[in-house]
């Protein structure tokens, strides 16, 4: 079981497509699970005469319909432990309704203390937090956190002056149990065999890399028939051939303004609206040398370290692990995945590790840019917020858990055993994924190439070129016509047809 994943940072329309497709992913095998609403107390709590708060949420770590798992529960009692006045019940909802059902419940006034943040609804539905976040946090007796309880969160992915963390109204409304990142886990034991350290740095090394795994007896690339393998990889090698192209077609804020976006962090990323224009008027097409070099890119790896017969592979199709079963069995030495594929990898026979996806050099292609390896990490994975219609002692209780939560030494266990991400200073993650959101891996992709329309699929757009049953004269005829059609429906969706490119 895994998480819902979404981008901590506004994106270019072809990373909030990718990030879709992780979320339809995760949504079908869920569905699936028939995973059934049910209320859970923790473990140790008696309940007499104690404040009761609820966590209501989806399942994002087993397959259960009442317990989101014993890391979860031990939190819990942790925290139980440290409050004994106060008891947490947790009701697990199912994944494909979970969101109708705190919708229904915010916008009804019904909803219980804690809910999971992924769920429509309006600002002034949830309790904006800037104004705890602005003092101590009672857990933290020195250092970070000990005077404003903000300080102790991660700067780069989440505060009150991070765009990732505000609402429409401009409040922060939820608080991060974790980060969400996505990189390449591999086996320690399949590397130790064929002779490569980790991490592989470069895009060469990857190729050579995946030969001495072949020899060795290993499917070098886990692969399976959905959205993300193609997907994460084409945007991570267009986002690194492409990154001289990010000042030429910035010229849009995320709002759709003239100027130039940026990400949280101040780094330039291109805008919606920006790929849009660039698109439309043939700035950017399918047959720009960066875009077509990346396609070569995509081609050379996928020959070198895919299963011929990855295309077949329909199997455990999940958003956690690419080819989780031909990873997961030991036969692979390397796949895609996010730091909640940890749980989905909790039975393997083997010790696995993370890396980011290796750097382009011009030892592969003389449009190499310099550019590092970039995918991007942020909030998105386990976060609540609180209905403001809680108030007095439960909006107390509430406030209590989240601090409880975000603080390193409480938090540090939990995280370990479901492959968590740090939101927190002090707190070192999970080592299986430690990777998925250090360094120029965390930030955010400044451009990679966009999209088709709605309804066509990430995994449709290349998979003719990687089976090669399509030229590559005939691939750039055919994305150039998706791109054109996708751009056009996000002109239309987000009512750009005023602009002069846009008619």
């Amino acid at each position: 079981m895994v998480a819902l994943h979404v981008p901590a940072v506004p994106r270019t329309h072809r990373s909030r497509a990718l990030r879709s497709a992780l979320l339809g992913a995760v949504a079908l095998l869920l569905a699936l699970s028939g995973a059934a609403c049910a209320g859970s107390d923790s473990a140790g709590s008696t309940g007499g005469g104690k404040l009761t708060i609820t966590v209501e949420g989806p399942n994002q770590w087993n397959d259960s319909g009442s317990s989101f798992g014993k890391p979860w529960e031990d939190l819990v009692a942790a925290f139980e432990k440290a409050e004994p006045d106060i008891r947490v019940k947790t009701v697990v909802l199912p994944l494909n309704s979970f969101s109708q059902t705190i919708s229904t419940h915010l916008a009804a006034g019904t909803a219980p203390e804690l809910v999971f943040n992924q769920a429509p609804h309006q600002p002034y539905m949830v309790a904006p937090l800037d104004e705890y976040l602005k003092k101590p946090n009672p857990y933290i007796r020195s250092g970070p956190g000990s005077r404003q309880w903000l300080d102790v969160f991660r700067k780069r992915y989440y505060g009150i002056g991070n765009p990732a963390s505000r609402n429409a109204d401009g409040h922060v409304e939820f608080v991060p149990f974790n980060l969400v990142g996505t990189g390449v886990f591999y086996n320690r034991e399949a590397f130790g065999k064929a002779g490569i350290k980790a991490p592989v740095e470069t895009f060469e090394d990857l190729i050579g890399a995946c030969g001495r795994l072949k020899a060795a007896g290993y499917t070098p690339l886990a692969m399976d028939r959905s959205d993300l393998g193609p997907g994460w990889t084409m945007a991570t090698i267009s986002g690194m051939l492409l990154d001289s192209w990010v000042d030429k077609i910035n010229v849009y804020t995320v709002d759709g303004k003239p100027g130039k976006a940026s990400s949280s962090t101040g780094a330039p990323v291109v805008a919606g609206k920006s790929m849009a224009k660039a698109v439309l008027t043939g700035e950017l097409t399918t047959r720009t040398p960066q875009v077509v070099e990346s396609h070569k890119l995509i081609k050379q790896m996928w020959d070198a370290c895919v299963d011929k017969d990855w295309s077949g592979n329909t199997e455990g199709l999940n958003g956690a692990v690419v080819g989780l079963r031909d990873f997961a069995s030991g036969k692979a030495g390397m796949a895609w995945g996010v730091n909640f594929g940890v749980s989905a990898l909790k039975d393997v026979k083997f010790s696995f590790a993370s890396m980011p996806f290796p750097q382009i050099t011009k030892a592969s292609t003389p449009l190499a840019t310099g550019a590092p390896a970039r995918f991007g990490a942020g909030v998105g994975g386990t976060s609540y917020m609180i209905p403001s219609t809680v108030k007095g002692e439960k909006l107390a209780a509430a406030i209590k858990f989240l601090q409880f939560v975000s603080t390193p030494k409480n938090i540090q266990p939990w995280l370990s055993r479901t492959g968590g991400i740090s939101a927190v200073e002090g707190a070192s993650g999970a080592d299986a994924t430690k990777a998925f959101a250090d360094g120029t891996w965390g930030d955010s992709i400044p451009l990679a190439v966009p999209g088709g329309p709605p309804g066509v699929t990430t995994l449709s757009l290349y998979e003719g070129w990687l089976l090669g049953t399509k030229s590559l004269s005939q691939q750039e005829s055919y994305l150039q016509d998706m791109w054109t059609k996708g751009q056009r429906q996000a002109v239309k969706d987000n009512k750009w047809d005023k602009e002069p490119w846009a008619k």
